[in-house]
């Protein structure tokens, strides 16, 4: 069985689901949790499977442009007039719902491509090897719902 560790990192991130039935199609907000898992088969001369802080490092970038950030479906009609408005902090989702599921995909493949290009930078104080994988990424909407995306055997280097 692989070692594994996880990291969670906390955004406020708003979306709209154009597509919902009910309130969530009107613009509104979450305190999310966001879980990163990776695993490795054996430990690092550290005795780790990589420091939390490569995690951190990775990704705080893409987080934060998602942080106080509303993520809307392109293909809704209010689209065009926020990202006027708001610019930069207007993330469209390509003709599809913002939903917490879609989420995690999006952050799990900006994870696997950031830290694949960190484990190939030579200018680290963390190293990360190549054997180093995703298990999941988990992004929680409240406290007792959430979504994960995972790709098995995904390899990061």
């Amino acid at each position: 069985m692989p070692y594994r560790i996880c990291k969670t990192i906390d955004i406020e991130n708003g979306h709209m689901l154009s597509k919902h039935p009910d309130k969530c199609r009107f613009p509104h907000g979450h305190t999310r949790k966001v879980e990163f898992v990776v695993e490795a088969d054996e430990l690092d001369e550290n005795e780790m499977v990589c420091d939390f802080k490569v995690i951190k490092e990775s990704i705080e970038d893409y987080l934060e442009s998602l942080d106080h950030a509303i993520c809307m479906n392109t293909d809704d009609p209010a689209y065009a007039e926020f990202k006027e408005r708001y610019g930069e902090r207007v993330i469209g989702f390509a003709s599809q719902d913002p939903t917490t599921e879609v989420m995690a995909k999006v952050i799990h493949d900006a994870f696997n491509e950031r830290l694949a290009g960190y484990s190939k930078s030579q200018d680290t104080r963390y190293p990360l090897r190549p054997e180093v994988r995703i298990v999941r990424v988990r992004v929680w909407e409240t406290a007792t719902s959430w979504a994960e995306y995972s790709q098995g055997g995904n390899d990061v280097g």
